[in-house]
């Protein structure tokens, strides 16, 4: 079997991540021809580390190479939906990172869309952007991947296996994934982020959360359970008085019109819940945990931090530039070392599941269906916490493509 021959699309944070996973695949069953960016220097500089021979500053140079069977888009969440759409249109199989798309405002360009925006024409064109894509896949039978890494981790790979052998019911998850802010610019603004804290950091425990329902119905009766309805608030805890007054900000603070807290309930059909946190206001490193309550066991799912390795120092200093977790504030005290950060959080998993897939021809674990509900879901949240309501979810047939 020839090697899949990628093309890497981006070639900031998550191309890095994407490569450094890439590494055990590659030159038996993948290879990487090209690397495109607009910003050609970032893109010469991938290259450079990973040893991709060629670079290119248009994304669509990608799609003109018969050398490449499929484009891995690591670029921000506004130009996701458009490009699935031409890379199906030229005859490549996408992976992509999350969330799938979202709602940007493109007619808009001068507006906060944030704040001037109803969360009704959000929900309504976001899930047409998804429509779109869907459209386009199965028009051009090409093969979709989405890159949620909580489906691979272990941990989430573990609980899966103790939920089946113990054959309880689910009653209960509590899931969170918090931290204390992105660095990225394009995180700050509707148009380029499609939302806050609850899309970017809260999309991972709520596709966790719909995947590990849609396995729990699979092994009981065949069918997945559906999310039902949602609640949610939403908030802007940097724009509190009292903390935008404090001289040290030890979070980001510089969000415009999006939102740094929330909070949601997922309502599904069984009548089981989840409860979903994402934060850019938790100090002390990233938080992706997961508690699901059975009707004969309880698992704590700790992907970060986990108490592997621990460990103490009384000054910053002494770890020098060894690496410990993502996102700490200091390597002083007593800290989670992380021995291999990527792994437990599933990203070599998900990179070489699907590789396998668009090798063989079967469906990855983390596909176009579960991309979607995320989107709806999240997006239906955005409208409860405009209304003050509970929102239902529309009846739809699963996606093909």
């Amino acid at each position: 079997m020839d090697p899949l021959r990628i093309g890497i699309v981006g070639a900031q944070f998550a191309a890095h991540l994407h490569m450094q996973n890439y590494a055990r695949l590659r030159g038996w069953k993948i290879t990487i021809p090209a690397v495109a960016s607009r910003t050609r220097t970032r893109a010469e500089e991938l290259a450079k580390k990973y040893h991709i021979p060629e670079v290119a500053d248009d994304f669509r140079r990608l799609l003109d190479r018969k050398d490449i069977d499929v484009v891995d888009l690591c670029v921000p969440t506004d130009l996701h939906h458009e490009f699935i759409i031409q890379a199906a249109k030229a005859g490549k199989h996408v992976i992509c990172e999350k969330p799938l798309t979202g709602y940007f405002g493109k007619d808009r360009p001068e507006e906060r869309i944030g704040f001037s925006v109803d969360r009704t024409t959000m929900l309504n064109e976001a899930l047409a952007n998804c429509e779109a894509v869907a459209a386009a896949l199965k028009e051009s039978k090409v093969k979709f991947c989405y890159a949620e890494n909580w489906v691979y981790a272990p941990p989430v790979a573990k609980l899966k296996k103790l939920i089946q052998v113990s054959a309880g019911t689910i009653l209960d998850i509590r899931a969170e994934e918090s931290h204390s802010g992105s660095h990225a610019a394009y995180s700050r603004q509707w148009k380029t982020s499609g939302g806050g804290a609850l899309l970017r950091l809260g999309a991972h425990p709520v596709s966790a959360v719909l995947h590990l329902k849609h396995y729990e119905g699979m092994l009981k009766t065949g069918r997945g359970v559906q999310l039902q309805s949602v609640t949610a608030e939403v908030g802007q805890h940097t724009k509190i008085e009292s903390f935008k007054k404090e001289s040290q900000k030890w979070i980001v603070s510089s969000w415009d019109d999006v939102e740094d807290w929330a909070t949601m309930i997922m309502n599904f059909k069984d009548g089981s819940q989840a409860v979903i946190t994402a934060s850019d206001g938790v100090l002390g490193g990233v938080r992706n945990t997961m508690t699901v309550y059975l009707s004969n066991a309880v698992v704590q799912v700790n992907i970060n931090p986990n108490d592997t390795v621990m460990a103490y120092a009384p000054s910053p200093h002494i770890f020098g530039e060894e690496y410990i977790a993502e996102k700490l504030e200091t390597k002083a005290g007593w800290n989670f070392a992380s021995p291999d950060e990527d792994w437990v959080r599933g990203y070599p998993q998900e990179l070489e599941d699907f590789v396998e897939c668009l090798l063989t021809g079967r469906e990855p674990d983390s596909g176009l269906e579960l991309a979607f509900q995320t989107v709806e879901a999240i997006y239906a949240a955005y409208l409860s916490a405009e209304k003050g309501i509970r929102v239902e979810l529309e009846k739809r047939p699963p996606l093909t493509t």
